[in-house]
């Protein structure tokens, strides 16, 4: 095919063999999960069932990471979590921090919800969905977080909302650093260098590379206001534009 050689067929082969075994493993593993989290009341073996799923799909789409700043994530201490947006490869960055912080969550569009079986795990394990274009429905998920967070549980988000075209980020959204000061837990951000280098926007197919998680020290809330919402964003994005930077 014009323009194609050997390597890009073999790693849209491996895509589309990393794509298959997903859809596979989702449809065995994921009725007897949920059933079994039905009749049990527990949800712990559906998310240790996703971990290892995107696991298994990682390394056969061949991204390799790096994890540097680990010391910043203290497992039992409740954290929102901000990355850069730039490919859909971001979510690698759940599975870098997941060694030191094990009740982490996430939000995610409401689209997801009504996928079968994966919309419904989204929902057991914790994940909270977001319906952007509904502000009354936002309002509520941000406040649903901010409870978890308060809860003990960590968040990772994606302020920028939707995937940047540049190194540049997008302006920040607001409703991650309002759940963060309703709950007063500190915010963590989290630079992810390399995922559009392996699958750039709007591209299915995943080039195999290094991707690297870089988690910066965490920004304190405690005392902060409402108030103090855009401040604190400001902080969190100047503190990681630097980290993609440096």
């Amino acid at each position: 095919m014009p323009g194609w050689n050997m390597s890009a067929i073999l790693y849209r082969l491996r895509s589309f063999t990393a794509y298959l075994f997903l859809a596979i493993y989702i449809a065995a593993v994921g009725p007897p999960a949920l059933a079994a989290a039905f009749l049990t009341g527990r949800s712990g073996h559906v998310f240790a069932l996703g971990r290892f799923g995107a696991t298994v799909v990682r390394r056969m789409l061949g991204i390799r990471l790096e994890v540097c700043g680990l010391e910043h994530v203290v497992g039992d201490r409740p954290t929102l979590y901000c990355i850069n947006h730039r490919s859909l490869a971001d979510v690698v960055a759940f599975e870098a921090l997941f060694p030191k912080c094990l009740r982490l969550r996430g939000l995610y569009k409401a689209e997801l919800g009504k996928v079968p079986i994966l919309g419904r795990a989204m929902r057991l394990v914790g994940f909270v969905p977001v319906d952007r274009g509904n502000r009354t429905s936002a309002i509520a998920s941000v406040d649903a977080a901010a409870e978890r967070l308060v809860a003990g549980d960590s968040f990772i988000i994606a302020p920028e909302g939707t995937r940047a075209r540049s190194v540049a980020m997008l302006p920040f959204k607001k409703g991650g650093f309002v759940m963060a000061i309703k709950a007063q837990v500190p915010v963590a951000p989290v630079a992810l260098h390399g995922t559009a280098d392996v699958m750039p926007r709007g591209q299915l197919w995943v080039k195999p590379g290094v991707v690297r998680v870089e988690v910066g020290a965490p920004i304190p809330t405690t005392g902060l206001t409402i108030h103090d919402r855009e401040r604190l964003m400001e902080t969190v994005r100047e503190r990681l534009q630097r980290m993609l930077d440096g």
